[in-house]
């Protein structure tokens, strides 16, 4: 890769600790010295099976969780 192109794929998928199964990457933000900064986090494991599943909304469309930045 030469110096002047970015690097934009993906390095590395989250995974939920207890079932290892991948789950899906949540864009967050906060406010540091006045401007607001991504953050990527782990979503809501979507396993069944799995003690750490949470059911998905069906008020709210896909893409526009509690971590939406649109509002």
């Amino acid at each position: 890769m030469a110096r002047t192109e970015r690097q934009t794929g993906r390095q590395a998928e989250y995974a939920c600790p207890a079932c290892k199964k991948p789950v899906a990457t949540v864009l967050a933000r906060h406010k540091t010295l006045g401007i607001f900064v991504p953050h990527w986090g782990p979503g809501d494991c979507r396993n069944p099976a799995c003690h750490r599943y949470t059911e998905p909304d069906r008020d709210v469309p896909a893409g526009r969780g509690a971590h939406s930045t649109r509002r």
